[in-house]
């Protein structure tokens, strides 16, 4: 059509809001640590790094089984004030993380109350150092009664001192 114009089409596009879980991570899946890289792998959801924290109760974090597994006890009360990451996840990659942590059989996913050192973010993200927040932490409601017996660590390091190395999930022998 000769004088016609022709104007461009403006779409909005609104992305849905994602719901985010925050989860508190003590043992291999904190940063630096042999399971880490699956918080980082994008195909397993999202997972955004907010703050070092502290358990404000104490719980027993142990070491065990033949593969020296980092186990926290749902035991609080007892053992150490346990420090770790809080990661805001999505839902994908809460759904991973149980599947991973064999929640609800091996681990379970209860809650926890846990004082920020350190915080990343903005705005009403921000977790700011000394607050006390909740998040979800995969812990252990039954467990071998020897492991009572054992260490307790305020922090687990895979290459730590305690010379109990780590057996990544895909080096163990099957059950």
């Amino acid at each position: 059509m000769k004088g016609s114009l022709i104007l461009p089409l403006t779409v909005s596009v609104i992305c849905p809001a994602v719901d985010m879980t925050l989860v508190f991570v003590y043992g291999t899946l904190k940063k630096g640590q042999p399971n880490y890289f699956r918080m980082k792998k994008l195909v397993n959801g999202q997972a955004i790094f907010h703050a070092h924290a502290q358990t404000v109760e104490p719980y027993p974090l142990v070491i065990a089984t033949k593969y020296n597994i980092p186990f926290l006890l749902n035991m609080p009360g007892t053992g150490q004030r346990v420090y770790g990451e809080i990661y805001r996840v999505d839902q994908k990659m809460l759904e991973f993380l149980d599947k991973f942590e064999g929640c609800p059989e091996r681990y379970q996913r209860t809650k926890v109350q846990l004082e920020v050192q350190d915080g990343d973010g903005e705005g009403e993200n921000t977790l700011k150092p000394g607050s006390i927040v909740e998040a979800f932490v995969y812990s252990k409601n039954t467990y071998e009664p020897e492991w009572l017996q054992t260490p307790t660590y305020e922090s687990y390091d895979a290459y730590g001192d305690h010379g109990l190395t780590y057996v990544i999930p895909e080096d163990r022998s099957p059950e």
